[in-house]
């Protein structure tokens, strides 16, 4: 049996790991055109902004590792097209040299593109974007640069947040746009995102939320200003971190698409075709949450997906448990995790839904060592199903986010937390737990 895997990043790399290190019938081929793999792109910024001491340790493996295995790998190879009646993948190398590439099971890995508007400007030098890992040098090389004193950070998602908080780290001026009315709009109610919106504020990080670009200003070819709806603003360096689309080039004219151009797979990952199956941010998953498919972009559901169809593929039959879209961040020591849906994008989604809130001391108030933590639990109204959590704190709350996690998987009800066994000791938490108390609160 041949596998041949397009695209050697997380997913293509779970894939392969499932495949080579459980069924030793597989001869399995891995295939992309970048020049490295495994790159933990969400450690980009904690390198920029110097919070870690080197890049290196953000590749978790590479190529030699796969071959030691009996894997055949190409890097800097391009699929320049795929004959799914035939079965057979075309490829051209870095030099020119073409060749093809025969499979009976085809996995495509080929993960997801950054949103690229076209506006004004956009060819300017100095406009960057912060997926490779090459976009990460070039983005820390313009930040070494003493010239380049204004930084305008484009979305202000998790990466467009976290590139903020690392080029103020590096003295920069920094300004962050999104058309959305705060920061991290898509993960978290208002009430959480005033707290971090002061957080970037209070650092220096000039938001300016609810407001467009529209264009890109330069002097001989290099951009200096960015316009948005509300003024021109200086811009030595910009970084767009928008959002990403899901890469379906080599199979939407054959395979069967999602909404938003995803590949549509079933819970094994198989593709409309049944010998592609299709991982990672290039695919759909199901949601618990929504009880129905969508699309979720992060590493976690890409690693997941890649072991399901690797198993699937092996013989072993592996349906995907779905997931809840479990997501964190740490800004100036601010600490924030979701899982599943917020009151806004339940809403959006045509769930009728009902919250609970509550804020206290992690610990009791004798105890030294303290912070806040807010918290709130989202339930359907009817079925009272927890279907989402939000918790904040300067604390690291962030384990807490996996019950949350579970609960939306086995569907919880919210009632079932009211009275759950949490234990208790000072140096961890207080005697009314907030878990247990933001249940008691809900309707």
């Amino acid at each position: 049996m041949k596998t041949v895997i397009v695209g050697a990043n997380h997913a293509g790399i779970a894939a392969a790991n499932t495949l080579l290190d459980n069924y030793k019938d597989q001869q399995v081929v891995m295939i992309d055109r970048n020049t490295n793999l495994s790159y933990l792109g969400c450690g980009t910024a904690l390198w920029v902004g110097r919070q870690i001491d080197s890049y290196e340790n953000l590749f978790y493996t590479n190529k030699e590792a796969f071959e030691a295995k009996g894997a055949r790998i190409y890097l800097e190879t391009s699929v320049t097209s795929i004959d799914f009646a035939n079965h057979v993948v075309h490829c051209q190398k870095a030099d020119g040299t073409c060749f093809d590439e025969s499979y009976d099971k085809l996995v495509l890995a080929t993960g997801s593109l950054p949103i690229s508007p076209k506006l004004p400007g956009c060819d300017l030098e100095g406009i960057s974007f912060l997926k490779l890992f090459q976009q990460g040098q070039e983005v820390d090389r313009w930040m070494s640069d003493e010239s380049v004193r204004s930084v305008a950070v484009i979305g202000a998602g998790y990466i467009g947040v976290e590139i903020a908080e690392a080029a103020k780290r590096r003295g920069k001026e920094v300004r962050l746009f999104d058309i959305a009315p705060t920061s991290l709009a898509s993960y978290y109610d208002p009430s959480f995102t005033a707290v971090m919106d002061e957080n970037l504020a209070s650092h220096g990080i000039e938001c300016h939320f609810g407001e467009r670009v529209v264009a890109y200003h330069g002097e001989n070819g290099r951009v200096s200003a960015i316009e948005a709806e509300k003024g021109t603003y200086p811009a030595d360096l910009v970084i767009n971190a928008i959002g990403f689309v899901p890469n379906n080039e080599l199979g939407r004219d054959h395979l069967e698409l999602f909404a938003n151009g995803a590949y549509h797979v079933d819970r094994r990952q198989r593709t409309s075709d049944p010998d592609v199956y299709a991982i990672g941010d290039c695919a759909t998953v199901w949601s618990n949450a929504l009880a129905a498919e969508t699309y979720i972009a992060l590493a976690t559901n890409a690693v997941r997906s890649g072991i399901v169809a690797g198993h699937n593929i092996g013989g072993t039959r592996l349906d995907s448990i779905g997931v809840q879209g479990s997501n964190g961040i740490s800004i100036f020591g601010y600490n924030m995790v979701s899982t599943g849906l917020s009151v806004a994008a339940a809403t959006r989604a045509g769930l009728d839904v009902c919250h609970a809130d509550f804020e206290d001391l992690q610990r009791p108030g004798f105890m030294r060592e303290n912070a806040s933590v807010k918290i709130r639990i989202v339930y359907e109204r009817g079925s009272r199903r927890v279907v989402g959590a939000q918790m904040a704190s300067t604390e690291d709350i962030s384990m807490g986010i996996h019950m949350f996690s579970l609960a939306i998987e086995e569907g919880v009800t919210i009632d079932k937390l009211k009275l759950l066994d949490i234990f208790f000791l000072p140096h961890f938490n207080q005697p009314y737990n907030y878990i247990t108390m933001c249940a008691l609160g809900a309707e």
